[in-house]
């Protein structure tokens, strides 16, 4: 992809020192993308081998070699609802642990700005749709992924709290379920739109008659595509610096049956889809109020889902050609 040559006016990056957990990851290297496409030059990236984020050591070891102005923290451990499921207690501890020690230790090395991306797990099970920013601490999150949940909505009550207490400017992001290139289509941890993806694409390749799709296929989801999300952190970095949290999104609702059929159609697979409805199908729904991040740092999503999901199945057939 051509860079926009009206970035290149952006100075805010110029000389900026950046770290972004998680940048080598789905998220993370779109991110790092853009941060190169607009000027960045000093990018640091620290890879899970050489800083364990868990540990209080390797994060005081990374800030000392990356020396920062700014903290993109997008390194979580995350899952679809399986995953959730039978690795709850993994989901919270190593999520909630990772952001308390970054957030403290940016605080303490003097990091002029971090920011922290969230969940829409983070929302209560019933929330009004669309979701809005302030129904956040309205009830307790869907069960089935209610840890990860929470321990990612404590990183918000942190940085809410340095911000009072120590003038720590940190943002706090509400991204919806994400999807495109790159994604985790590992079955047990791949979230929905990857899993029926691979289901559909390798059912076509093997000739088989049908795919066993989780759930009634009845609730609903909002999705994000990837470089849309990335551009949304990008503009909230380099634009906002208050303590509220901002939902990213697309605002479109689709139920996860027109879903799977959409997919269906575009993955060319002829033969029958069943449900098991003994699988659970997690929140009820999903749509976000997305007005805030346009009007906060001018973010709308580009990308319709249609489009996102042709490239995402385009860069999976690729992916298992040349396995």
């Amino acid at each position: 992809m051509t860079p926009d040559p009206r970035l290149s006016t952006n100075t805010f990056w110029q000389e900026k020192r950046v770290v972004v957990t998680g940048g080598a990851g789905f998220l993370g290297s779109n991110v790092v993308r853009k941060l190169r496409e607009r000027g960045c030059k000093h990018i640091f990236v620290p890879r899970s081998k050489d800083y364990d984020l868990r540990e209080k050591e390797a994060i005081v070891r990374m800030y000392e070699d990356s020396k920062p102005d700014i903290v993109i923290h997008l390194a979580a451990v995350v899952g679809g609802i399986g995953a959730n499921q039978k690795y709850p207690g993994k989901f919270f501890y190593d999520n909630a642990i990772m952001g308390i020690q970054l957030i403290e230790h940016a605080r303490r090395y003097g990091v002029k700005k971090l920011v922290c991306v969230g969940t829409i797990c983070a929302y209560p099970k019933f929330t009004p749709v669309p979701f809005k920013e302030e129904d956040l601490w309205n009830g307790y999150p869907e069960e089935t992924n209610a840890p990860y949940g929470l321990a990612k909505k404590m990183l918000l009550v942190q940085l809410q709290a340095y911000r009072q207490q120590y003038g720590f400017n940190g943002i706090y992001l509400l991204p919806v379920n994400l999807f495109g290139p790159r994604d985790n289509f590992d079955p047990e941890f791949s979230h929905v739109i990857p899993a029926i993806i691979k289901k559909l694409v390798d059912a076509k390749r093997q000739g088989d008659k049908k795919i066993m799709a989780w759930g009634t296929g009845e609730v609903s989801r909002e999705f994000l595509y990837v470089e849309d999300a990335a551009e949304g952190i990008t503009l909230a970095t380099e634009r906002y610096n208050k303590p509220d949290p901002v939902n990213l999104g697309s605002g479109e609702e689709i139920k996860i049956k027109e879903l799977v059929y959409l997919i269906k159609g575009l993955s060319e697979f002829e033969g029958a889809v069943e449900w098991d409805p003994s699988q659970p199908d997690g929140q009820p729904r999903r749509r976000l109020d997305t007005s805030k991040a346009k009007k906060k740092f001018g973010f709308e999503a580009k990308t319709s889902l249609h489009k996102g999901l042709q490239q995402t199945i385009g860069w999976y057939r690729q992916s298992i050609t040349n396995a």
